[in-house]
């Protein structure tokens, strides 16, 4: 795994239509729509923050966890408005004894439905793929969040199982999870 394509200089990703990149403090009014919506985090272990001074603090916290080298939150962002952010994808748990990485995304309210998270996952696919030489992508989803299993099975994830009364969520209690991946070999 070439961890350094991830932690040496912050990535800024793309495609046609999207950008990931860094968030940024002037992004906070964008961050805390999403942190603000109990919506978005009906199936995620994140409880949401209704306080616009906590959400800023949480922007100071992406940047903890990427110096700490154990997560990245990217802004996914269209190219034709560079500076609105869509909603946050990351990467996180890089398991370098077996080339493995964990991701997750979650959208503001007004941006389902309209193919952003597929496409988003796609780049970080990309990225993670090519330039990480990573080997194995998963997602841990909810069993009731059948908008994020499509996600992922577009992209060509492979569900492999629930795990039954499996991790702790916050906000959630124990919970079951569903585990997804996709490997280098699925994409030939």
């Amino acid at each position: 795994m070439n961890i350094e394509a991830v932690f040496e200089q912050f990535p800024n990703l793309k495609s046609d239509n999207f950008l990931l990149k860094k968030i940024e403090d002037h992004h906070l009014d964008e961050i805390f729509e999403i942190y603000n919506n109990d919506k978005v985090f009906e199936f995620c272990g994140i409880i949401p923050k209704h306080n616009k001074a906590t959400v800023k603090n949480t922007i100071g916290h992406f940047e903890r966890d990427y110096n700490k080298r154990s997560r990245v939150k990217w802004g996914i962002f269209a190219n034709s408005e560079p500076e609105r952010l869509l909603g946050i994808i990351e990467a996180a748990d890089f398991n370098q004894k077996v080339n493995a990485v964990t991701v997750g995304y979650f959208l503001s309210e007004s941006n389902w439905g309209k193919g952003i998270a597929t496409e988003a996952l796609k780049i970080l696919i990309d990225f993670l793929l090519t330039e990480v030489h990573v080997n194995r992508i998963q997602a841990e989803v909810m069993p009731q969040n059948e908008t994020s299993k499509k996600v992922l099975l577009k992209n060509g994830f492979v569900k492999e199982g629930t795990l039954r009364q499996a991790t702790l969520w916050a906000g959630k209690g124990i919970i079951d999870i569903e585990l997804y991946s996709i490997l280098k070999e699925d994409l030939g």
